[in-house]
């Protein structure tokens, strides 16, 4: 065997060395990729008007997937979730009612919470239609009411093809406004 050879062989195995190392790389990162995007968060686009002032249509939002396998939807969340006739449609909304509360909305367009006024600041103007709210609406343990701040532009708990959103419907927790740059932040 030549010298020539040997460092042949020595070229050749350090080559597929590097090509192997650089396969299990890439396949590393793909696999983190993936683990993020179905089990940590989602990158969502804001479709409608639904949410102003609070989103605009085309912000674009970071979804926290994780938080709530940990602990429930808290009041006042922007949460995600698919529409129930459509699982490629997403809806963004406010959580307004929690689990075993009880949801009605005034003609006035006051919301209460087991017969209390809520107090928020959150909706854009005063709710016009209560839809199915009118009457008393009892959660279950398993159950949220959710609305949209621009209230009168909103299809949500109100109306019977979106009705009261389950804990397993919940995609996730909005928290964070990628774009548009200017308004990079936190959601609130």
């Amino acid at each position: 065997m030549s010298k020539e050879s040997g460092n042949n062989n020595s070229k050749n195995k350090a080559v597929l060395k590097e090509v192997l190392g650089t396969s299990v790389y890439i396949l590393i990162v793909l696999l983190v990729a993936y683990l993020v995007v179905h089990y940590v968060g989602q990158r969502t686009e804001v479709i409608g008007e639904s949410m102003e002032l609070t989103l605009m249509d085309g912000d674009n939002l970071l979804v926290d997937k994780l938080s709530y396998r940990f602990h429930d939807p808290e009041r006042f969340d922007i949460v995600v979730f698919p529409y129930r006739y459509d699982k490629h449609t997403y809806y963004i909304k406010r959580v307004i009612g929690l689990p075993g509360e009880t949801v009605q909305i005034d003609t006035e367009g006051n919301i209460y919470i087991n017969g209390e006024k809520l107090e928020e600041y959150y909706g854009r103007e005063v709710i016009e239609n209560p839809v199915r709210a009118i009457e008393p609406i009892l959660l279950a343990d398993d159950e949220f009411f959710v609305l949209g701040d621009n209230r009168n532009n909103s299809r949500d708990s109100r109306w019977e093809d979106v009705g009261n959103i389950k804990k397993s419907e919940l995609t996730g927790k909005v928290f964070i406004r990628i774009y548009p740059f200017r308004e990079f932040g936190k959601v609130r």
